[in-house]
């Protein structure tokens, strides 16, 4: 199917309406899950409505919840999420962490025990649009551990997000938005639904032999998700469980947290006006963007992209022709929209 992004915003506005949740957090959520489908990353888009609201009747997730300080300075905070949605909180932990930064130049923010946060790209371009530069540090502290540890065969560490933006002066901003395994576990699930194979190199079954069957990830017994770049990697992998999993106290991937997806995530916000004036940070990030490009290519039809520019692309092209959601996916909406008692005349009416 393919359907314009107004149209499944609206729809999964109201299945979550129809769940329970109050507004605004419908729209939120709704917001930020059809935004990551725009930009590509359909593994952080609409095929989590069902795990959502799944978890929310299992009691796994709740509902209108806000983060709540745990501790606070001029510079630092410590957040609480109350296991509420990840959408509302990482909103709310980059306002607090934006306004910190404007006042001090520079702002460190712990948020533990999240719901699942989504595309952590989102929170980078929260700052950006604030004209800060961000570094976030993201991990699942116990239902999410899916990595293999370089030498290891068996699940240890989460995929463990990290992003990154820097605001462009006349231009789109730099977005990193990466996991330190090979591939996100949600698009192992893209790959489930679509019957399709997993790319290469990026899993392993339970004996450690390379596989691309995404059935043999999932199991039983399951494989698991091998780190990019092998040790590097892993290694950039272990220090965000220290960053996220053990500095904001929601702990590093731990087996006895298994029956829930939890994130915690360390932001650092900077001001660049505090560090050199804006017109010579934009300048200089302008030459080097520039010089970077005037590189010889491969072919003559190569480009040199920018971190983001591909998700903006994306983003343009989705917005004109629609989003494209393979079969699986959309029985799978339809169904969790029937379990919250709306029909599928309503489904139909609110995706025209």
């Amino acid at each position: 199917m393919r359907i314009a992004h107004d149209r499944l915003k609206r729809l999964v506005t109201a299945i979550f309406e129809a769940a329970g949740l109050r507004a605004p957090e419908p729209e939120k959520i709704a917001h930020h899950l059809v935004d990551s489908n725009l930009a590509g990353h359909d593994s952080h888009g609409v095929i989590r409505v069902p795990a959502y609201v799944g978890w929310l009747k299992d009691g796994k997730i709740f509902q209108n919840k806000h983060v709540r300080i745990v501790f606070e300075n001029e510079a630092v905070a410590v957040l609480d999420g109350q296991f509420g949605f990840g959408q509302v909180l990482g909103e709310e932990t980059m306002e607090l962490g934006i306004r910190k930064c404007a006042k001090h130049g520079v702002a460190v923010v712990a948020l533990r025990n999240s719901g699942h946060l989504g595309r952590i790209g989102d929170w980078a371009e929260m700052a950006v649009r604030a004209g800060k530069i961000s570094l976030h540090f993201v991990n699942t502290s116990g239902a999410g551990i899916l990595v293999a540890p370089t030498g290891g065969i068996s699940r240890r560490l989460s995929a463990n997000p990290v992003a990154a933006g820097v605001p462009v002066k006349n231009g789109p901003p730099m977005i990193l938005d990466i996991s330190t395994s090979t591939i996100a576990e949600g698009k192992v699930k893209v790959a489930l639904n679509k019957g399709v194979p997993a790319p290469d190199n990026c899993l392993i079954d339970p004996q450690g032999r390379p596989t691309n069957d995404p059935k043999t990830f999932y199991g039983p017994p399951p494989g698991a998700i091998l780190p990019f770049g092998g040790h590097k990697g892993y290694a950039l992998g272990m220090i965000a469980e220290m960053l996220a999993g053990a500095l904001t106290g929601g702990s590093c991937s731990d087996p006895k947290n298994a029956h829930r997806v939890v994130n915690n995530m360390l932001t650092i916000v900077l001001d660049p006006r505090f560090f050199e004036q804006d017109e010579a940070f934009a300048q200089e990030v302008n030459r080097f963007i520039a010089y970077v490009r005037s590189s010889d290519k491969v072919s003559p039809d190569a480009e040199i992209l920018m971190p983001g520019e591909p998700e903006a692309r994306t983003r343009e092209k989705r917005a004109r022709d629609g989003i494209e959601i393979d079969d699986t996916t959309w029985n799978q909406i339809r169904q969790t929209a029937r379990s919250v008692n709306l029909t599928d005349a309503s489904v139909n009416n609110l995706i025209g």
